[in-house]
């Protein structure tokens, strides 16, 4: 018995001197946190989506804390919460921050089952991922969607989702947050953050494919061809082409819309512009009126003479 008692007593004691040392390290040792970062972070939305570029909120909380010290946080960017949200963290640093337009991401693929039919099976793991691992799908195209919807699964936010009759993927622009997930989740680069627009308006290229026109052409009937014209029509040199295929500048784009009635393959796409009125017909009574006053001019002349 006496054994167990000293036993017990030993191990007490070391516990209660290694508690000792472990407060006094943790006391000499602490690493204060600025108050700062956490009334920063209940100010963000705390989607923790990585779309600022950080791991999480708390990341990009301690980001803007140091970027205030360093006096600026230009380029820290929430892009879930925008605006309204970067002013209430200006305002809490006693930062100023600069409004930027609102981003949207844009699907740069219209290869749908009708433009680009299927001309192979794929049998395996479905995902963009494996899919795109393995070749270049169940179409010609190896540039295009995928259509496994593995930018859907990576949005947090329920704003895209897969068009069963097309095949594609269709983003609801009043759930966006231009958070980029869906970017980095397609292997093909097809998704895009772009410049939301004035009234949502937005004039882009809707195909990455960079084989040559014929080959493009033959694998979708609605692939960019790289043929030029649009550059051409284009007065504020918007549109530059490279490796066969054409891309519009949104910093550059005046939203003409030259362009789109320029493309012969319909590549080039306009959102959000309202339909253009069709102009009425030149009346059959128009037209004669002209025709029956010169008849009459000649008889005129005929009687004089």
């Amino acid at each position: 018995m006496n054994f167990i008692l000293i036993a017990v007593l030993v191990l007490g004691a070391i516990a209660l001197v290694a508690a000792v040392i472990l407060y006094i390290v943790s006391k000499k040792f602490a690493v204060q946190e600025d108050p700062r970062i956490a009334q920063v972070v209940e100010i963000l939305p705390g989607a923790n989506c990585g779309g600022c570029g950080f791991a999480g909120c708390g990341g990009l909380a301690e980001a803007l804390v140091k970027g205030a010290d360093a006096g600026s946080i230009e380029g820290i960017r929430c892009p879930v919460g925008g605006d309204p949200v970067m002013g209430e963290v200006a305002d809490l640093l006693g930062m100023a921050v600069a409004n930027t337009e609102p981003m949207v991401a844009v699907v740069r693929c219209n290869g749908t089952c009708t433009n680009r039919p299927r001309i192979a099976e794929y049998d395996g793991l479905r995902t963009c991922q494996a899919m795109n691992a393995n070749g270049s799908g169940e179409t010609g195209c190896g540039f295009g969607c995928l259509g496994c919807g593995d930018c859907t699964k990576a949005c947090a936010f329920d704003a895209i989702h897969m068009n069963p009759e097309t095949g594609l993927p269709e983003v609801d622009e009043e759930k966006c947050t231009s958070c980029g997930a869906c970017t980095k989740a397609c292997p093909r680069h097809i998704i895009e953050l772009r410049k939301k627009g004035p009234k949502g308006r937005r004039v882009y290229v809707q195909c990455v494919n960079k084989d040559k026109g014929a080959v493009a052409r033959k694998s979708c009937t609605a692939a960019c061809i790289g043929c030029g014209k649009c550059q051409k029509v284009c007065k504020f040199e918007a549109i530059t082409i490279e490796n066969n295929l054409s891309y519009i500048d949104f910093n550059k784009c005046r939203m003409c819309t030259k362009c789109v009635d320029e493309c012969p393959t319909g590549a080039i796409i306009k959102v959000n512009f309202p339909v253009k009125k069709a102009q009425p017909a030149k009346s059959v009574e128009t037209v004669a009126q002209p025709a029956a006053a010169s008849v009459n001019e000649e008889t005129k002349v005929e009687e004089k003479k």
